[in-house]
């Protein structure tokens, strides 16, 4: 049986020193593609509208905010 003392430590791939940053950059950017997704469906017509730019931009701003959010999860020590 493996002693719990010769195991290797886990070391997470990214420092938790830089979670506060990566998620408000993270969020910034989803905020800002959420934004530009919000005025495109505003100000475009159903004449105008594209469908593959819509689930383009929602896609990417999706992808932003979870990532943003979940490292501001683990920033604030919950651990996902």
């Amino acid at each position: 049986m493996i002693e719990i003392e010769s195991m290797t430590r886990y070391v997470s791939p990214i420092n938790p020193a830089v979670f506060p940053h990566l998620a408000v950059v993270l969020l910034g950017i989803g905020i800002f593609f959420t934004a530009w997704f919000f005025v495109y469906e505003v100000t475009s017509t159903k004449f105008t509208r594209d469908i593959f730019k819509e689930l383009l931009v929602s896609l990417v701003a999706a992808i932003f905010s979870g990532f943003g959010v979940l490292f501001l999860l683990l920033w604030v020590g919950i651990y996902v």
